[in-house]
């Protein structure tokens, strides 16, 4: 009896440690990673090919296991809100993206630690391909847009953001 209670005990600590190991690899990963944040757009230092600009932009980057959530409010220059959001892995797979005129599917390719790439879908055809890449300090993100958006106009975006 004696015996079987420790072995017990000792599998429930084991697990337990196992649990609290995973759980600090998970939060060293998140801490690590450089685009996650609430990142604010510097709407003086971005360049917009369509104008206009909006009249601000943030956008937050949170871990979900190994996947990024990302979530995007703007009021765009006629002062109307906007809002998209995904989920999705840096592994090149599509996954839904909800709110966005110029896609309803996003597929991430994580190029190095601080850059990945974004290609958007509407209709299963690429619309727009944004490269984003946090600066080595980790305060700003570069967004370069390029591709067609819902409108049918060409778009070739150089968006600046800040941490904070």
């Amino acid at each position: 009896m004696k015996q079987a209670t420790a072995v017990r005990v000792w599998a429930v600590t084991a697990l337990g440690a196992a649990m609290a190991v995973a759980s600090a690899g998970r939060l060293q990963a998140q801490a690590n990673d450089p685009f996650v944040g609430i990142w604010k757009l510097n709407v003086a230092k971005s360049k917009f090919d369509p104008g206009p600009a909006p009249k601000r932009s943030i956008a937050m980057f949170t871990t979900l296991g190994d996947r990024m959530k990302v979530v995007s409010d703007s009021t765009t220059a006629a002062g109307v809100l906007a809002h998209w959001e995904y989920t999705a892995g840096h592994d090149g797979k599509e996954y839904p993206m909800t709110g966005s005129p110029d896609a309803d599917t996003v597929s991430l390719k994580r190029i190095n630690p601080s850059t990945v790439e974004s290609t958007y879908k509407k209709g299963g055809k690429v619309t727009l391909v944004n490269t984003r890449t946090v600066a080595p300090d980790g305060k700003t993100m570069t967004v370069t847009v390029k591709g067609t958006n819902a409108q049918g106009q060409k778009v070739s975006n150089v968006l600046v953001y800040e941490k904070g």
